[in-house]
């Protein structure tokens, strides 16, 4: 009986939403009622954000100071101080939930995520390199993107079937993420002081430094993938019955595969260069989504939502806990992470799939 109802539920009728002749989105009502509330609650998160603490906005003076009537500390407050850095959480972590979503699409396995198979290391390295020796040539957007591609070129190399085999990308991914943290430690080492106090907080992921420029950046960079996401959204849900299965019905799985990795890679190394490589958004944003919904397909729209809300309240965490003083929100994340990493390698080795 209760294979029945999950075969019923699975099977349900769902809507299409069509965005011009190329773009057919199905929806169905738990995925609305799913957004629905993760925006209710990104929204919650980002009213606290602005307005507990000393420095906090009133929550009667916020309406007015959200609609330009913004002066003096308020201004200062929402302009300069917490408005950039909310603005750059809520889009570092849809970038994140994003990427994380496609590369375990095309993974089919919960641990395909930047964190563990080296992504999110290498663009910390690139970025790092780019800082240390090419600080006036190279800007630290493009070194991350450089090194996530390397990253990832070493990883397809090194399993000897691409992104196929989910163990030997897993173990590939763990040698070139240790890689891409010894380089990084070897950079904040053989800086300066003062700047590598700088770059040790960015390695760990901070939003401390967040400008209107940083979420100029990661607006930007989710504008030009979120599309193209869109555009392969449903060759990936064709995708989770398997090759020959996508093959047969037209979806191409191994050009839908590339582009999704390439996609994730862009996403993943905006996300690095404006906020550094916090940890485990993108492993954990898309499951907790799958999870909500218990429906299949890579749920894009629903990732990038829970990456976004994760973010916020991981943030909002890291500026007003009374135990630590300004830490790293990149610290939070990876203790949340860590343990829900530890869970799924069990759960997963129990599986018989590692």
């Amino acid at each position: 009986m209760t294979a029945r109802r999950g075969a019923v539920r699975t099977a349900s009728p769902r809507k299409v939403l069509t965005v011009g002749r190329r773009v057919a989105l199905p929806v169905r009502r738990v995925s609305v009622l799913t957004a629905v509330s993760l925006l209710v609650l990104l929204a919650a998160g980002a009213v606290a954000t602005l307005s507990l603490g000393r420095l906090g906005i009133a929550l009667a003076d916020l309406p007015g100071a959200l609609t330009g009537g913004a002066e003096g500390k308020d201004a200062f407050v929402l302009e300069r101080l917490r408005g950039p850095r909310l603005t750059v959480a809520a889009g570092t972590g849809a970038a994140l939930g994003l990427s994380g979503a496609l590369f375990q699409s095309v993974t089919r396995n919960p641990l395909g995520s930047p964190d563990v198979i080296g992504l999110a290391s290498g663009a910390g390295a690139g970025a790092a390199i780019s800082a240390l020796f090419l600080p006036d040539s190279v800007p630290v957007a493009l070194g991350a993107l450089l090194g996530a591609v390397l990253a990832m070129t070493l990883v397809y190399v090194s399993t000897g079937t691409g992104f196929r085999d989910p163990a030997r990308l897993l173990i590939a991914g763990i040698g070139v993420a240790a890689i891409g943290t010894a380089i990084t430690q070897y950079v904040v080492y053989a800086m300066e002081r003062d700047r590598a106090a700088v770059l040790t907080a960015y390695v760990n992921g901070s939003l401390s430094a967040g400008s209107w420029t940083d979420a100029a950046t990661i607006g930007l960079v989710l504008l030009a993938v979120a599309p193209c996401a869109a555009l392969v959204s449903r060759r990936l849900d064709i995708g989770e019955m398997g090759d020959d299965i996508a093959h047969a019905l037209g979806a191409r799985p191994r050009t839908t595969k590339t582009v999704a990795v390439v996609l994730a890679i862009v996403l993943s190394a905006g996300a690095v260069s404006v906020a550094g490589p916090i940890a485990f958004v993108a492993l954990t944003a898309p499951q907790i989504a799958r999870r909500i919904t218990r429906l299949p397909g890579p749920h894009l729209t629903l990732s990038a939502l829970t990456g976004a809300v994760l973010l916020v309240l991981a943030d909002l965490c890291a500026q007003q806990s009374p135990l630590f003083d300004n830490l790293p929100v990149g610290i939070y994340t990876m203790a949340v992470g860590g343990a829900y990493l530890g869970w799924l390698l069990v759960r997963e080795w129990r599986r018989g799939v590692l």
